[in-house]
């Protein structure tokens, strides 16, 4: 699927001209528990957003699905939605390939829906690679988590402000975020919040602080063991980062806020190999795309 203008491009007013290279992708995914095998058993689409074929690295009761964005970055006006179900005791790993990239925003804003249903005694692990904003960007993510009785959920998400690697600062630009779980109709978790590259946010203690990378953990379902919270808190670092593990009833959340992506994802993945035995009595296997 390409692109086109109904006129050439540079014949059309400036506004006309970027509303014809937008995107507005769509994916759904349905999974559904087939005698101890989780399949996916829906998988519908519209522009550039798609999903590998079901892999099974841990066997077949854990359905691993690789979700792809081809153009490889998001630019401004661009909006994807992304919605899974995972039915009854069916078990759905989601990630991604790489990094998304969100591009300068042009004037316009770019928007990601996520809403993520799970069904009783069922799970779902949503750990997309980090999040790139670049300089300029203008971002708004809603993401939107219902969980039935008996279902768990761990969902982490590093975001990065600005390509430090190439000297790029996040300067200007504005990030806004909306996060909500439900348990069993209940709303368990609420956070939301807006940040822009211009701001007394973005090096206030209250916010960023003048880091770079920010990166959050969240996993839902049950109370876990003090003890699984403490091997978490021991990866505590020395040099200048913050990082922190919180139980709040039946949420958990870990949190690091930094200068390195790849410390992040670090701590993030040790932060999982803790949880997900406890809360989804699996062992945690690293998929082999993320080591790619």
């Amino acid at each position: 699927m390409k692109r086109i203008a109904q006129e050439p491009v540079d014949q059309l007013p400036v506004d006309d001209a970027a509303a014809s290279t937008r995107w507005k992708a769509r994916l759904s995914l349905g999974f559904a528990d087939d005698a101890g095998t989780t399949r996916l058993v829906e998988r519908s689409h519209f522009g550039p957003l798609r999903v590998q074929k079901p892999l099974y690295p841990e066997g077949s009761d854990i359905c691993h699905a690789i979700v792809i964005h081809p153009p490889g970055g998001v630019v401004g006006g661009d909006e994807l939605t992304i919605t899974a179900n995972v039915g009854a005791h069916a078990h759905a790993f989601i990630t991604t390939p790489g990094a998304a990239k969100w591009y300068k925003a042009n004037g316009s804003v770019s928007h990601q829906k996520v809403r993520l249903d799970v069904a009783q005694g069922a799970s779902l692990e949503w750990l997309p690679q980090e999040t790139i904003f670049f300089n300029a960007a203008h971002v708004r993510l809603d993401q939107h988590i219902s969980l039935e009785r008996d279902a768990s959920y761990i969902g982490c998400e590093v975001l990065c402000f600005g390509r430090t690697a190439s000297g790029e600062i996040f300067d200007t630009g504005r990030i806004e975020q909306r996060t909500s779980i439900r348990y069993d109709s209940k709303l368990i978790w609420f956070e939301q919040g807006a940040l822009g590259g211009d701001e007394a946010s973005m090096h206030s203690p209250l916010a960023l602080a003048g880091k770079t990378v920010c990166a959050t953990l969240i996993a839902a379902g049950k109370v876990l063991p003090a003890s699984v919270i403490a091997g978490i808190r021991d990866e505590a670092m020395s040099n200048g980062d913050l990082f922190g593990a919180t139980q709040l009833k039946s949420v958990l959340v870990v949190r690091y806020l930094g200068t390195s992506s790849e410390t992040a994802k670090q701590l993030m993945t040790r932060a999982w190999h803790r949880i997900r035995p406890e809360l989804m009595g699996r062992e945690a296997v690293v998929p082999r795309i993320w080591n790619t």
